[in-house]
């Protein structure tokens, strides 16, 4: 007979009370472990009605998996495996079904009832209907009840309940629906969710506008919680995000704050829009490896969302930074995986690098289709309809979006696949070559992945060159390949990957003339920023000075690669020798530009409301790197005395926290009593709002301050804390891989503490170990020593085992 395996997780948290399994009615009958509900022998019937009733602790949940609760309030993350743990289900991405969900609770504790679909009924509980009577002496009981009508995965299901206020507003869509949204957050925080209704509102036309994509159901949520291992969540009608991606003012956010909470919603406006398709059809990833598709989609269109409301060369630079401090390294280390990695051990592990595997798999790629002049609606319309062909007998795969990909353009992109196959950042090389004579110029370009655990040797990939102001694509399909154009009539400098059209490393023989030449004139904006050479200050004198230049653009294009990214392209990473460089090319530009710089701040000072465009937004930002350029380098120098009272008048005279955090940044980065008055000072304002609190945490861990690691351990009083302390510590490599070891020694320390709270948080933060065979010996030893300490832990998990297992093995 067939037998029946159900997952779950973590009995600690999990016990299962079968009611009924028709014939299943003696313990003997099933088989309960840690990790799997076993019916050995199923009813000879073609269906039947399992009834599990799970008794679950949500309060003890640390984990912020599943149900568990937050300040007080129930409430639910189940991508990618979080549903096994509230109970016993196949939860896998290719199950769907659909929910209907009875939520009942104590009113006076609980009375705020929310999960996905629509609002079916709600209302109080006569006595002699209590199925578990209450253990609250405050009162009666409610109900509500949900109904989502649309098959979805488990991932998406979600629930809330709590002490929970909403800003309600309505969006009719363009059929003429009219959909309720609303934000839910504490009372007292309602005021501060202005800018995500907006937002919310923004996205939901943009889809509409640029994709043809019309909201399906008639309310929209969102929840904003303290406690959230991952920014937001996507669940159907009811999205559950981070309080920090909510929660905006002047006084209390940054414009990168206000930009990240617009970005994120639109993020999951695209992420929900993409799982309903054209005509309500729902298409799902096959299995977890297919991940790629769903959020590749959906960040590419969340891309053009960000770009579309502010700048967007800003926003490409801003994407492809990360993608090089974070992507371009994971690939060069034990953690390297393709698009569509072969295996796992934790779901949760393939999370951490999310943003990477779809930024990679969708980014570059979608410059392909502008290539061909398909329009984006006319492109996403042909795939959409592709992937939903025959969505009743198959799923969807990475294939399938090839495929689409393939037939929108209605041409063969040779290798491509192998993108999803192979891990590593290809290294391209350039060559040109000029034939007066002729008048032809030549391109011959090479291709080499370098091997990456398990990969020994790479195959040629599919790799789009955008070149010259027409935006021409060459298609490197070879290991070497060579392009001539005719009828040159003398020797050009090639502007090549304009708009980074591939996410590789690339190797040029341009001339240092020709990197001039391409920082002061190249149209294509994204590759301006890009190129040092001996004349790189005359070339940001002239970036300052061009008035036609977007001031957002023009603060990115000043702005010096960080100490992790320039260690990245070193054999040997020496972060001392890296720190003191990079802190003398600062001091230099200050010096050199110290006229134009203070211009800049004077010239873009305000005292008006604070607003949230791109005009004020740009502004700020260009005032802003002006200042951090002239006062970080002039305080930490103690050249100029008078920098101090000019940054201290910024930070007192700023009417909102970008300016203001701009100056006390600037102010906090040299030791002394000033640094330690306005940082008291900061804090004795702002000690009741958390989320500003979590900035000032952040400020302090990330310092470079000598021997920082001290000063964290005084701020350090719970271990909820470290959550805003490790990422800004680990980020500043000067004090993390401090030669004694104490920074290796912090961060191990704190992964195990961690792991036995939170085992996704923990990962996350080990991951900064992942390349310890990078740097010299006596670091290596040192890091090499925490890792095998953490291994050798009680208990340990599996999401931490992962990491720490293959980062050993590397």
């Amino acid at each position: 007979m067939a037998q029946l395996i159900i997952p779950c997780r973590s009995v600690t948290f999990v016990r299962a009370l079968i009611i009924s399994l028709f014939t299943f009615d003696k313990e003997g009958d099933y088989q309960l472990d840690s990790r799997h509900l076993t019916l050995p022998s199923l009813p000879a019937k073609e269906s039947f009605v399992l009834e599990i009733d799970t008794e679950i602790y949500p309060h003890k949940n640390t984990s912020l998996d599943g149900l568990y609760k937050s300040s007080g309030n129930f409430c639910t993350q189940c991508e990618a495996e979080g549903f096994r743990k509230i109970t016993f289900y196949q939860d896998r991405p290719d199950i769907m079904a659909k929910y209907t969900c009875r939520v009942e609770a104590d009113k006076s504790l609980y009375p705020v009832l929310l999960s996905n679909g629509n609002l079916i009924s709600q209302g109080d509980i006569e006595v002699s209907n209590i199925v578990t009577p209450s253990v609250s002496p405050f009162g009666g009981r409610h109900f509500a009840l949900w109904e989502d009508p649309f098959k979805k995965p488990c991932y998406l299901f979600a629930l809330v309940a709590g002490q929970l206020a909403s800003r309600d507003d309505t969006f009719t869509t363009r059929s003429g629906r009219e959909v309720s949204l609303k934000i839910w957050t504490p009372a007292e925080d309602l005021p501060k969710t202005a800018h995500a209704m907006y937002s919310l509102k923004a996205a939901m036309k943009w889809d509409e506008d640029v994709f043809g994509l019309e909201y399906d159901l008639d309310l929209f949520n969102i929840v904003a919680v303290p406690d959230f291992n991952m920014g937001a969540m996507e669940n159907k009608s009811l999205n559950i995000f981070n309080s920090k991606l909510v929660l905006a003012s002047p006084e209390t956010a940054t414009d990168a704050d206000y930009a990240a909470i617009l970005g994120v919603i639109g993020h999951e406006v695209c992420n929900r829009a993409l799982c309903c398709l054209w005509n309500l059809i729902l298409v799902t990833c096959r299995d977890w490896f297919q991940l790629s598709l769903k959020e590749g989609l959906t960040v590419f269109r969340d891309q053009e969302f960000s770009s579309d409301m502010g700048s967007r060369t800003v926003k490409r630079i801003a994407d492809v930074s990360t993608l090089r401090i974070y992507q371009f390294p994971e690939d060069a280390g034990p953690m390297a995986h393709p698009v569509r990695p072969h295996s796992y051990i934790k779901m949760d592990n393939f999370y951490t690098g999310k943003f990477s595997i779809y930024l990679r798999s969708l980014g570059f790629l979608l410059s392909i289709v502008f290539q061909s002049n398909v329009l984006v609606f006319s492109f996403m319309k042909r795939v959409l309809i592709s992937i939903s062909k025959d969505m009743m007998s198959k799923l969807v795969t990475c294939e399938d979006f090839f495929a689409a990909m393939r037939d929108a353009n209605n041409a063969d992109f040779a290798n491509f696949l192998q993108w999803y196959s192979q891990a590593g950042t290809p290294v391209v090389k350039v060559a040109s070559s000029y034939n007066a004579e002729a008048r032809t110029f030549s391109l011959k370009f090479s291709q080499e992945i370098p091997p990456t655990p398990g990969q020994p040797t790479k195959e040629a990939t599919f790799i789009p060159v955008t070149i010259s102001s027409s935006s021409t694509i060459l298609r490197v399909t070879k290991k070497e390949e060579e392009f001539v154009f005719s009828d040159i009539a003398e020797r050009p400098v090639p502007s090549l990957f304009r708009g980074f059209s591939a996410p590789v490393r690339v190797e040029t023989d341009l001339s240092d003339d020709d990197l001039f030449f391409l920082l002061a004139h190249d149209s294509d904006e994204f590759n301006r920023p890009l190129v040092l050479n001996p004349k790189f200050i005359q070339g940001l004198g002239s970036v300052l000075s061009d008035s036609t230049l977007d001031k957002e653009f023009i603060a990115k294009a000043i702005t010096l690669p960080g100490e992790g990214e320039i260690m990245d392209m070193m054999a040997v990473a020496d972060p001392d020798a890296v720190h003191v460089v990079r802190k003398f090319v600062r001091k230099q530009l200050a010096s050199e530009l110290k006229t134009e710089l203070l211009k800049i701040v004077e010239n873009n000072r305000s005292i008006e409301a604070y607003v949230f465009d791109h005009p004020n937004m740009a502004r700020r930002a260009l005032k802003n790197t002006g200042s951090r350029f002239a006062f970080t380098t002039s305080l930490a120098s103690l050249e100029d005395p008078s920098y101090v009272e000019l940054a201290l008048s910024e930070y007192k005279s700023a009417t909102n926290l970008t300016d203001q955090f701009a100056a006390l940044a600037a102010l906090s980065q040299n030791p002394g009593k000033t640094r330690d008055d306005v940082l008291a000072d900061f804090y004795n304002k702002w000690q009741g709002d958390y989320l500003v609190v979590n900035k000032w945490f952040l400020l302090q861990s990330s310092s470079d301050i000598p021997g920082n690691v001290e000063n964290i351990h005084a701020l350090q009083t719970t271990i909820i804390q470290v959550y805003s302390l490790i990422g800004g510590f680990c980020g500043s490599p000067v004090n993390f891989h401090a030669k004694d070891g104490s920074g290796y020694k912090f961060l191990g320390d704190i992964v195990v503490q961690l792991d036995k709270i939170n085992p996704q948080v923990a990962s996350r933060m080990l991951s900064a170990f992942s390349r310890w065979k990078r740097y010299d010996e006596t670091r290596q030893a040192l890091a090499k020593a925490q890792l095998e300490m953490i291994m050798s832990a009680n208990g340990l998990s599996e999401n931490v085992f992962e990491i720490a297992s293959k980062s050993l093995a590397a």
